[in-house]
C-alpha cells in the first residue's frame, strides 16, 4: 500500500507502500523497510539500543552525505534521531508486543524523557509507523515526476510493477523475515491499523492535489490509493499464508495489470448495461 513505505524504506514499514527500495539494505531515508530490516538481530532493545543509537545518529548527522540533497545539519540530526528512537521502539514492539511496551519504556531505552519523545512522536503508534509519513506523497511524486507524454495512471502502474519486481515491502510482495515480523505486528494491532489509515488518507489528499484538485481529482485519488492498498494486502495475505514472494509474483503482476485496466475503464465499461 502506499504509504508509504515508508517513511521511505519499507524494504528493510513500509507498505507497505511503494518506495523504490529492495528488501535487504537499509538506506536511512525512513521507511518501514529500514525499520524492520535493520532491526538488531537477537538484541534486546531495552538493554542495548539506548544511548548508542542516539550517539550513532549524532555522529552520522555530522558525516558528509555527498549523494544526498543538501540538508541542514540540524534537519539531518533531527531525522536520524527520529530513526534511532523508532528503531528502539520497533525492536521492543517486535520482541514483546505493541500493547505490552509503554511509552515510558521506549523513552528510557532511547535515553530521553517522555516529554521529549512526544515532541518527536505525538502518539505511541507513530513510533512504529512514522516512516510511512515519508511515503505519504509518494504517489503524488510519481505523478509529478512522470515522463513527458505518460499519463498519471500509467506512471503509477509502472511504479507499482517495478516495486513488485524488486520485492518492495510496500507492495506486500516481500517474504524477508524481518518484514514479515513487522507486518504481523502491524496487522495484528488494531490501533496501528487505524493509524495507518490516517497516513493513507494523507496520501490520497497529496495525490488529489497532484492531479489538479477538485472533486474529480479526489475521486480518482481515492480509487488509486484504494487499489494500491488492496493489491498490497492481497500479496501480504498470500505470503502470510505460507507462499513465497517468488511464487506469488506472477499472480501479483496479473492482479495489478487487471486493477489498472479497471481504473482506466471504470466499473461499467461502455456497452454494458
Amino acid at each position: 500500500m502506499l504509504v508509504t513505505s515508508t517513511p521511505a524504506e519499507v524494504k528493510g514499514v513500509r507498505f507497505m507502500v511503494m518506495s523504490g527500495e529492495k528488501a535487504g539494505g537499509g538506506n536511512g531515508n525512513g521507511s518501514v523497510a529500514g525499520v524492520v530490516e535493520e532491526e538488531r538481530a537477537g538484541v534486546s532493545a531495552s538493554a542495548q539500543v539506548p544511548a548508542s543509537a542516539l550517539a550513532r545518529a549524532s555522529a552520522q548527522a555530522q558525516a558528509p552525505a555527498p549523494t544526498q540533497a543538501r540538508v541542514s545539519l540540524r534537519e539531518r540530526k533531527k531525522q536520524l534521531t527520529y530513526r534511532a528512537i523508532s528503531d528502539a521502539a520497533v525492536a521492543m514492539f517486535l520482541e514483546r508486543g505493541f500493547d505490552k511496551v509503554s511509552v515510558a519504556e521506549v523513552a528510557a531505552a532511547a535515553d530521553i524523557s517522555k516529554p521529549t519523545l512526544f515532541r518527536y512522536f505525538p502518539a505511541k503508534e507513530d513510533l512504529a509507523l512514522h516512516r510511512f509519513a515519508d511515503r505519504e506523497d509518494e504517489a503524488a511524486r510519481v505523478v509529478g515526476g512522470r515522463a513527458p507524454g505518460a499519463s498519471p495512471l500509467e506512471a503509477l502502474r509502472r511504479h507499482f510493477l517495478a516495486g513488485l519486481d524488486r520485492r518492495d515491502p510496500a507492495t506486500g510482495l516481500c517474504d524477508a523475515h524481518q518484514v514479515l515480523a513487522f507486518h504481523r505486528l502491524l496487522y495484528g494491532t488494531p490501533s496501528l491499523v487505524a493509524r495507518l489509515y490516517a497516513y493513507q488518507g494523507r496520501s490520497e489528499a497529496a495525490l488529489a492535489r497532484a492531479l489538479g484538485g477538485g472533486v474529480t481529482a479526489r475521486l480518482a485519488a481515492g480509487q488509486v490509493i484504494a487499489v494500491l492498498r488492496i493489491l498490497a494486502e492481497e500479496n501480504w495475505r498470500r505470503i502470510d499464508a505460507g507462499e513465497s514472494a517468488d511464487r506469488v509474483y506472477a499472480g501479483a503482476v496479473q492482479a495489478a495489470e487487471e486493477a489498472f485496466v479497471q481504473l482506466r475503464s471504470g466499473l461499467e465499461p461502455e456497452g454494458r448495461g
